[in-house]
């Protein structure tokens, strides 16, 4: 094989692996770990170590499947804005047989495994939330409704119960928990999102709050989710899956994603959303560390 060739097989692979939404699914990974870890009271075994990697393997697979299903069906909107138009399939490097294979392969493959070495309960949900993102969120609720990002956020917030299952064979009150604040964690984050990227979507026709109902709605609406989200991120205390400890930094995070979102509220800039988006990914990451970190020292 000459050295051009295997860069161009390099340069595939490449273009495969983005397909996937790499920093996406790390989240997602991360967030079903976490729902691993609580639903083993104590120090992980050997056996369930294992049965974790397994699974973390398997609904890492299935989700990026679901973000390759996704490049085909949002490859024109996506062509469109700035933010995503370097993906392989909005640049034509990749065609749609060749990415619906990709993602086929990829579901099938952590379908199997979550099905024959983990359990069927985690296969089922893992495959209907697969379902509920490249179908019900992408391919109804995204060009259908502003309100996407609330219904279809359902989809994203169930790593933890995916982990929680995957441990237990079932669905727990604190999986749920987990579930609920993910949930409501997910349209602030977007939208703050969507704010200083009102344009792209504005070019890309998909009715994006900002741009159905304006950005001073939008920053209202993200400030009373961050209250409700305030009082989810304290359930873990009052349910009894953790300390003192969590619900410190679960309190800290709040008021620091409250006092963005008045900021926004008040005062909005391109620089200050920009700002609150990479602090909701900040919150979630430490909020969901705490809860690991509680776990193990208290």
């Amino acid at each position: 094989m000459t050295a051009n060739a295997s860069t161009a097989n390099l340069s595939v692979l490449r273009q495969f692996h983005a397909l996937t939404k790499p920093r996406v699914i790390q989240l997602i990974v991360f967030c079903a770990l976490i729902g691993m870890v609580l639903a083993v009271p104590g120090v992980p075994t050997f056996p369930q170590i294992g049965l974790a990697a397994i699974a973390c393997a398997g609904i890492y697979l299935v989700a990026g499947a679901a973000a390759a299903f996704n490049c085909i069906v949002e490859k024109g909107i996506d062509a469109k804005m700035k933010r995503t138009a370097w993906r392989p399939t909005a640049r034509g490097e990749l065609s749609d047989t060749q990415t619906l294979i990709f993602s086929a392969l990829l579901c099938v493959a952590g379908s199997a495994i979550l099905y024959v070495w983990v359990n069927p309960l985690t296969m089922w949900l893992t495959f209907a939330t697969f379902v509920g993102y490249a179908v019900v969120y992408t391919v109804i609720l995204k060009p259908l409704t502003p309100q996407n990002i609330v219904i279809g956020g359902a989809s994203g917030a169930m790593p933890p119960v995916l982990g929680w299952a995957a441990m237990t064979g079932d669905v727990g009150p604190e999986a749920l928990i987990l579930f609920l604040i993910i949930f409501l964690w997910t349209p602030p984050h977007f939208w703050a999102l969507a704010l200083y990227r009102v344009e792209d979507y504005r070019k890309s026709g998909l009715p994006m709050l900002p741009v159905t109902h304006g950005s001073e709605f939008t920053r209202l609406q993200i400030l009373l989710y961050t209250i409700i989200l305030a009082a989810a991120c304290v359930f873990p205390f009052v349910y009894g899956m953790s300390s003192w400890l969590y619900l410190v930094v679960a309190l800290g995070l709040s008021a620091g994603f409250c006092w963005y979102a008045v900021r926004l509220l008040r005062n909005y800039s391109d620089e200050l959303a920009r700002a609150t988006f990479r602090f909701s990914l900040i919150h979630l990451s430490v909020l969901f560390a705490a809860l690991l970190v509680d776990h193990y020292l208290l």
